[in-house]
């Protein structure tokens, strides 16, 4: 009889592919092979549950993991059984790989007691105060990467409740595609050595952009 891998993780709900979907899909609860479907549904419901956290968290709130875990797990809990819950599995983009999982929630307590605790609530007057904030408790956010999917859009969802505090419209991330997309990309991987003035030069732009198409004063 083999004896079992106690490392071996393939068997955990996370790690699984939906039957039929080509490796393509997450397992899920609601049976959905197509990715295109599955994208759809994801964005359906992180629109559904902006509002919904919004109403949660004041101006004066101080946000922590607990918290991160709430909104991943009310925007993608009718989708998959660990929503909200910190990886157990290894994930990389690429060549990247971001932080081992058994290391998730030391990290996490650092992000916390670090980045969160400095730049929460987010109540912050210049437009180069918020951006720096915001981009530095998203960098590291992504980088840690907790869950496994959604990472980047709750990222972006703690960004705009961050901004909220801070007296701003929901932030509109529909600039950065493109040569955009790369730079994000490039001002993410900055991060790992604590550079965070490529992230803050996209929230600043992104910041302008929101209060520009939205109709806003600038700060």
């Amino acid at each position: 009889m083999k004896k079992a891998n106690r490392y071996d993780t393939s068997a955990l709900p996370e790690a699984q592919f939906e039957p039929g979907s080509h490796g393509r899909v997450l397992k899920n609860k609601l049976g959905i092979k197509s990715k295109r479907l599955m994208d759809k549904v994801e964005r359906e419901e992180q629109l559904r549950v902006i509002g919904k956290l919004a109403g949660i968290y004041d101006a004066d709130h101080r946000f922590t993991t607990t918290d991160i875990c709430n909104i991943h797990k009310t925007w993608l809990g009718n989708v998959y059984e660990w929503a909200g819950k910190y990886r157990r599995v290894n994930i990389s983009k690429g060549d990247f790989c971001f932080a081992a999982a058994m290391q998730v929630p030391k990290v996490m307590s650092e992000f916390e007691k670090g980045p969160l605790y400095e730049f929460t609530p987010c109540n912050f007057k210049t437009v180069d105060q918020i951006a720096k904030s915001l981009a530095i408790v998203h960098t590291e956010l992504v980088l840690i990467h907790p869950f496994r999917e959604g990472n980047g859009r709750a990222a972006r969802m703690l960004s705009n409740l961050m901004g909220l505090q801070a007296g701003l419209p929901p932030l509109d991330f529909s600039g950065i595609i493109g040569k955009r997309k790369n730079d994000y990309i490039q001002a993410i991987h900055a991060g790992i050595e604590h550079n965070y003035l490529p992230m803050e030069r996209i929230f600043n732009a992104v910041i302008r952009r929101t209060l520009r198409i939205r109709g806003h004063r600038q700060l």
